[in-house]
């Protein structure tokens, strides 16, 4: 049986396969990604650059020796590459448990092609069970976070987290996210709610999965 790290390294490799040569691409955050990167590094496409969401993999492509761009340098990304914390049959996402889901979501926005990559484990029929993470302003937290209550939640901060941008994270569980859409929506009306981990409107275009069985490409149902 396939370890989920071999499983996260399948999906990767094949991720590669989705970017194409001589463009800008996104690249996100997390362990499935790192693994994406070292595959990327070693295959031979040339990439004009990439467009990190995080410290740790502007790090890491500093490492490998692939160029980073800012996302104000450039109009359009080609390809966005990403992991997810759950995902569900109409790829739709939770995403956040690095804490990076508000750049992630920007660079998401402006790529042609989202492509998530994800171990069996993060496919599920519903979103819920992994906790939402919703970034908040620290003034706003207590505030927030009853809203939250009220909606049917139980948020936790995340503490001693400071997100790239300089907030907090409030994770979420037991909220009812039968309608992601909505839920996304109504969050992020809340006043002091930076962003939150629901990739709802930003929904992947495709999701290589790796699975015992092999690797999977899903389009969305």
């Amino acid at each position: 049986m396939l370890s989920q790290e071999q499983l996260k390294r399948l999906a990767a490799e094949k991720a590669v396969e989705f970017v194409p040569d001589n463009e800008y691409i996104g690249i996100g955050t997390g362990s499935t990604v790192n693994e994406f990167i070292k595959a990327l590094a070693v295959s031979g496409k040339h990439i004009k650059g990439a467009v990190s969401t995080s410290k740790a993999t502007s790090e890491l492509l500093a490492q490998v020796g692939i160029p980073e761009v800012q996302l104000n340098e450039v109009s359009r990304l080609a390809v966005y590459v990403d992991g997810a914390d759950e995902v569900n049959h109409s790829l739709q996402m939770i995403k956040g448990g690095g804490g990076a889901h508000l750049n992630e979501k920007i660079v998401a926005n402006v790529s042609d092609t989202f492509v998530c990559i994800a171990d069996e484990s993060k496919y599920v029929s519903r979103l819920g069970k992994f906790p939402l993470p919703v970034e908040v302003i620290p003034m706003a937290r207590s505030m927030v976070s009853r809203k939250l209550v009220a909606m049917g939640g139980q948020p936790e901060l995340r503490v001693g987290f400071i997100t790239f941008n300089g907030h907090q994270i409030v994770d979420v569980h037991d909220m009812d996210l039968s309608r992601p859409i909505t839920s996304e929506d109504a969050i992020n009306k809340i006043p002091g709610v930076v962003e939150n981990g629901l990739f709802a409107h930003n929904a992947a275009d495709v999701l290589v999965l790796a699975k015992q069985s092999g690797v999977e490409v899903i389009y969305p149902n």
